[in-house]
C-alpha cells in the first residue's frame, strides 16, 4: 500500500503501545520496573481506544435484546446487585453458559454483556450473565466478588430447571477480571458443577497485580493473594479449559494466560491454549459473539453445539 507524504508522516508518528519512555528503575517483578508493571496491568496503555470498543459492544448488546427480547432478571442473593440476566433458548432441558464480565473489577454491568447471547440461544443454550459488586464499593475486597460469582453459579445449578436449563450441563466463561473470577470459581466450586470453561484474557496469579497500580483500589493481603490465585490451586480444577489471549494485549495478560495454561497441562489436566494473533484485549471477548470467532467457536465446540 502506498501512502502520501502526509499520511506516511502521520502513520510514522502513531504512538507505539507500551509504557512511556523513562529511565529504567529498580526491578519490581520479573524484569519490570514500576512504570512497566503499572502499564502491563493497564489495558488502556496497549489499547488506547478500549473505551470506544467497549461502547460498541454495549450497543451490540442493545441490538441483541431487540432481537431476542429482554432477559429474565432473577436474584441469586439478598443484595440489590446480586441478580443475573438469563437469555433463554426455546430448547427444553438446555445447556447453560454462564459468563462473568470484565471491567478491572471496578466497572461494567451484566446489561453491557448481552452481546454474545444470540449465538448461544440460537445454538440451543441459555446464556446467563451475573451482576456483582464493583470492588471499590466493598472496600477493595476481591473476596466479596469471588463469593458473589460463586453463589451465582451455584444458584444456576440449583435452579436451572426453573428456566428450562439442565443442571448437569453448565459451562463457564469469563473475560479479563471476569476470567480471574471464573478461575477462582473453578478452584472453589463443588467439582462436578461446571463441565468446562472458556477463559479469555485473564489473570491467574495476584502477586504482580498486588504490586501494580491496581493496588490503589484493590486491597490484596497475603491471604487474599494466595486464596484468589487460581495458578496456585490447579489441583482443585477438574473441568477442561480453553485459555485464550491476544498478541496485542499487555505483556502481563499474555504471560499470565500462557503460564496458567502451561501449569494446568503440566498437572495432566485438559487445557487448550488459543493465541489470537493481532487481537487487542476487547477483541478477544468480541469473538465470543461470533460462532466463527475464536472464542465463540471454542465455546460451542466445548458444549458440543453446532
Amino acid at each position: 500500500m502506498l501512502l502520501g507524504i502526509g499520511a506516511a508522516a502521520a502513520y510514522a508518528q502513531t504512538p507505539v503501545p507500551g509504557p512511556p519512555p523513562h529511565p529504567k528503575g529498580p526491578k519490581v517483578y520479573l524484569d519490570y520496573d514500576q512504570v512497566e508493571l503499572d502499564a502491563a496491568y493497564d489495558q488502556t496503555v496497549y489499547e488506547p481506544d478500549i473505551d470506544q470498543l467497549s461502547a460498541k459492544l454495549h450497543s451490540d448488546s442493545d441490538t441483541v435484546r431487540v432481537t431476542l427480547g429482554p432477559p429474565r432478571r432473577v436474584a441469586y442473593g439478598p443484595k440489590d446487585i446480586e441478580k443475573l440476566d438469563i437469555y433463554r433458548t426455546t430448547r427444553a432441558n438446555a445447556p447453560v453458559f454462564i459468563f462473568l464480565h470484565g471491567g478491572r473489577w471496578r466497572v461494567a454491568i451484566a446489561n453491557d454483556y448481552g452481546f454474545p447471547a444470540e449465538i448461544f440461544v440460537r445454538a440451543g443454550a441459555h446464556f446467563v450473565v451475573p451482576d456483582f459488586d464493583w470492588v471499590q464499593d466493598v472496600g477493595g475486597d476481591l473476596n466479596v466478588l469471588a463469593d458473589q460469582t460463586k453463589r451465582a453459579i451455584e444458584w444456576v445449578h440449583s435452579n436451572a430447571a426453573s428456566f428450562g436449563g439442565d443442571p448437569d450441563r453448565i459451562w463457564l466463561g469469563g473475560h479479563s477480571s471476569g476470567a480471574h473470577l471464573a478461575g477462582v470459581a473453578l478452584t472453589t466450586l463443588q467439582q462436578d458443577i461446571v463441565k468446562g470453561a472458556v477463559l479469555l484474557s485473564g489473570m491467574y496469579d495476584l502477586k504482580p497485580v498486588r504490586l501494580s497500580s491496581r493496588s490503589s483500589y484493590v486491597k490484596i493481603d497475603d491471604a487474599t493473594e494466595n486464596a484468589l490465585s487460581p495458578q496456585r490451586h490447579i489441583d482443585r480444577i477438574h473441568a477442561p479449559l480453553v485459555v485464550l489471549y491476544g498478541t496485542r494485549e499487555t505483556p502481563e495478560f499474555q504471560r499470565q494466560s500462557r503460564d496458567f495454561a502451561a501449569t494446568v497441562k503440566a498437572e495432566g489436566k485438559p487445557a487448550d491454549l488459543i493465541v489470537a494473533e493481532n487481537y487487542v484485549h476487547m477483541e478477544t471477548v468480541e469473538s465470543l459473539a461470533n460462532p466463527y470467532g475464536l472464542a465463540g467457536r471454542a465455546a460451542l465446540k466445548m458444549m458440543k453445539l453446532g
